[in-house]
């Protein structure tokens, strides 16, 4: 499907749920196309992954930084 820039602020709705039920929605200039809606993948993002095969305490980050620390942060010499 293809449909001007002003079809689409008015239909965005209905061109969204179009995208998400598979169609290409192809947004033109004039007959020009420009943009094509596509869903964004869901569910591909999984916490924990490393859980049982990382070991040992990681830094603490609200611990202060030594003086030499700081001045490489700082980019002192």
């Amino acid at each position: 499907m293809q449909v001007t820039v002003h079809a689409a602020k008015t239909n965005l709705s209905k061109l969204i749920e179009a995208a998400l039920s598979g169609e290409e929605v192809i947004i033109a200039k004039g007959k020009l196309p420009v943009v094509k809606i596509v869903p964004v993948a869901q569910g591909q993002f999984k916490l924990g992954v490393l859980k049982d095969q990382l070991t040992g305490t990681g830094p603490d980050f609200f611990e202060p930084m030594s003086e030499e620390e700081l001045a490489l942060w700082e980019g002192r010499d």
